[in-house]
């Protein structure tokens, strides 16, 4: 059974940085699409990042773009999400997702990621 532990979150002030991580076993993860979604309270789950399969290919909310990088190293079987000048509305839960059109898809238990001063 495919399992995605996400790790990194915590409190951070307006215009720092903090660095997502999310592992994965038990399935193929050089095959998925990588996301990250990202859910504040009392909002619906929105996508902030994905990654292609081999790492060619990112795309990004607008409201992240230029400050939030997308990695991933498939030897690890591991996807990164940089964020960097992070603002409280970045307040949420952060969740990692794989994606695969045939195959099932995963979800990690999420982290906290707190923009406070």
């Amino acid at each position: 059974q495919g399992q995605l532990v996400e790790s990194g979150g915590g409190l951070v002030q307006p215009g720092g940085s903090l660095r997502l991580s999310c592992a994965g076993s038990g399935f193929i993860f050089g095959a998925y699409v990588m996301k990250w979604f990202r859910q504040a309270s009392g909002k619906e789950r929105e996508l902030v990042a994905l990654i292609s399969s081999i790492g060619d290919t990112t795309n990004y909310a607008d409201s992240v773009k230029g400050r939030f990088t997308i990695s991933r190293d498939n030897a690890k079987k591991t996807v990164f999400l940089q964020m960097n000048s992070l603002k409280p509305e970045d307040t949420a839960v952060y969740y990692c997702n794989a994606h695969h059109s045939i195959w099932n898809n995963y979800w990690g238990q999420g982290t906290q990621v707190t923009v406070s001063s």
